[in-house]
């Protein structure tokens, strides 16, 4: 189902916006100057359709003008060009419409009969004819009255907008301005050519190839057909057709036609009654402009290829890691969890040694705090590296490469651009500081052993005062009381000894333990500090490349919609 002209300009329009910025500034400019053009002729008259004959000097515009209208009102020249400003002939339904009408260069604006005045206010034509439809067109009737007030053009019918454009190639710039504007705006496009200049590189170049797509509302009219035998004038047009193919103009229509003997005009006159009467024309110039410009801004956008953005973010991960100096935390932390498990299950006595040792998570400022007070701390790791600032630095380039593969340098570069490397550093330092590492209430086991090695000791203690006891009494020379037999040696013996080497043996296994959970810790930590990076990654570096990945999906997407036909 075709699109609207409404549907298709809210298409370019959001496509542009997408991509503001990312496309090349003169298609951003012209697409939305075009915009702005379809949006101000849609709120004029749709009564109307304004056709344009354009040309070079000395092709015949204006001759061919009075031929088609069937009286002389634009002056013709035959040494020198004679248009420098537009001329506006319009066709009026009665004789009402067109009164006070027949002046020519007036100075007011709105001379223009009805709706047609703003039209051609919009325009900027002040040299305007009103001339009365004389008899039927097509399906409606429109006779001539008796009233005289107003001149009556042969068998064109109302509505019709009919323009001689200033010469295409005129030595005067501003004449070539206005016929430029004015070829932008025209809703049937007649290019009035001669057999002398039908071929002119400046026609083709400039005019005729920037109207593929505009077949529907490009008529090529060869004039003076009558200088020409029925041959040479075949000939002529066939290279003419040939040319607007080479132009991507294969099915604009070409005629052959002569001002001063009538032959072709009334095809041609034809042409533009049927154009007027099915007032489709200006739907299809702006419809055929706005998918000009959406295939250019498609083109500009670049072939869609698969993003290679998830394979390359555990590389972009690592390398964040290696900058915010996780490997080291990491390792604090294992170092960290030994300390804190043999300050609570070593042997009592020398377990305070390990207290004296600095606490690694400390001294990088990462030890244990409430939450809100780690929102304000800053780590106290060293700066990471040029070694690992580079790999960080060009992990970020790879991602957003791989991220918006395919697409065009502007893209990357505004990618690129958009993403706050400077604040990397301190946003991943903020992340470490944050982060849990260790918990901050004591592990069970650590609890259970320490009772288990303060038993130990009192029972170590027990024996030794125990034995200290009998050989004081020895000493004394006093009775002894019985001392009981544990096993091979007597009680306090085996309490002493036992405790103390219970206590060693238990103290060592704690080690041990310590050790295998230290690491365990240190993996989760780890765990939680990647997450960390990951949110830091996302926030500064993933998400800004998203909306860049969807702004060029969505650019696409639309123009592709305005696009199509």
């Amino acid at each position: 189902m075709s699109l609207t002209l409404e549907e298709r300009s809210e298409a370019l329009a959001a496509a542009v916006d997408a991509g503001d910025g990312r496309l090349p500034p003169a298609l951003v400019d012209g697409a939305r100057a075009l915009l702005l053009r379809v949006a101000e002729r849609v709120g004029l008259s749709s009564e109307h359709t304004v056709v344009a004959l354009a040309g070079a000097t000395g092709s015949g515009k204006s001759s061919l003008l009075n031929a088609l209208v069937g009286m002389d009102l634009a002056e013709t020249g035959v040494q020198r060009p004679t248009t420098s400003h537009a001329l506006a002939v319009v066709v009026a339904a009665d004789d009402e419409g067109a009164r006070d009408a027949t002046r020519r260069a007036s100075p007011r604006p709105d001379t223009a009969p009805g709706a047609v005045g703003p039209l051609l206010d919009w325009l900027e034509v002040d040299r305007r004819h009103t001339v009365v439809a004389s008899r039927e067109v097509g399906g409606g009737s429109h006779r001539r009255r008796s009233d005289r007030r107003a001149p009556t053009a042969g068998t064109v019918p109302p509505g019709l907008v009919l323009l001689d454009l200033p010469d295409h190639d005129s030595v005067v710039v501003q004449n070539r301005f206005r016929a430029e504007r004015l070829v932008d705006r025209a809703d049937l496009l007649v290019w009035v050519v001669d057999p002398q200049k039908y071929a002119d590189a400046a026609l083709h170049e400039r005019y005729l190839r920037t109207l593929v797509g505009h077949d529907d509302v490009v008529v090529l009219a060869l004039n003076q057909a009558d200088r020409l035998s029925a041959a040479e004038a075949d000939a002529v047009l066939a290279d003419l057709r040939r040319l607007a193919a080479l132009d991507g103009l294969t099915r604009a229509r070409t005629l052959a036609v002569s001002a001063r003997t009538g032959e072709g005009v009334d095809a041609l006159r034809g042409l533009v009654a049927q154009a007027v009467e099915r007032r489709e024309v200006t739907t299809q110039r702006y419809g055929a402009d706005l998918r000009a410009v959406a295939e250019a801004v498609v083109r500009a956008c670049g072939e869609p290829t698969p993003s290679r953005a998830r394979a390359s973010t555990d590389t972009l991960l690592d390398a964040l890691e290696d900058a915010a100096g996780v490997p080291t935390v990491v390792d604090a932390v294992r170092r960290s969890a030994v300390r804190q498990a043999r300050a609570r299950t070593g042997w009592p006595p020398v377990r305070w040694l390990a207290r004296l040792r600095p606490d690694p998570l400390r001294r990088l400022r990462l030890a244990p705090r409430p939450e809100r007070q780690a929102e304000l701390t800053r780590t106290s790791l060293p700066a990471a590296g040029p070694g690992p600032r580079a790999l960080a630095a060009t992990a970020v380039r790879e991602h957003a490469r791989d991220a918006l593969a395919g697409a065009p340098d502007a893209w990357v570069l505004a990618a690129r651009a958009s993403l706050d490397v400077a604040a990397l550093p301190d946003a991943l330092d903020h992340a470490v500081a944050r982060t849990p590492l260790l918990p901050e209430r004591p592990v069970w086991w650590w609890r259970a052993l320490g009772a288990v090695q303060w038993a130990l000791l009192a029972a170590a203690l027990v024996g030794g005062l125990w034995l200290a006891g009998l050989a004081l009494l020895a000493y004394l020379r006093l009775d002894e009381p019985v001392t009981p037999v544990w096993g091979p040696a007597p009680a306090p013996t085996v309490l002493l000894v036992g405790g103390v080497l219970a206590g060693v043996l238990l103290a060592a296994l704690g080690a041990l333990a310590a050790h295998v959970g230290a690491r365990r810790r240190a993996r989760a930590a780890r765990r939680r500090l990647r997450a960390s990076v990951r949110e830091v990654a996302q926030r500064l570096v993933l998400d800004p490349l998203a909306a860049q990945l969807d702004a060029l999906t969505r650019c696409r997407s639309e123009a592709t919609r305005a696009a199509a036909r």
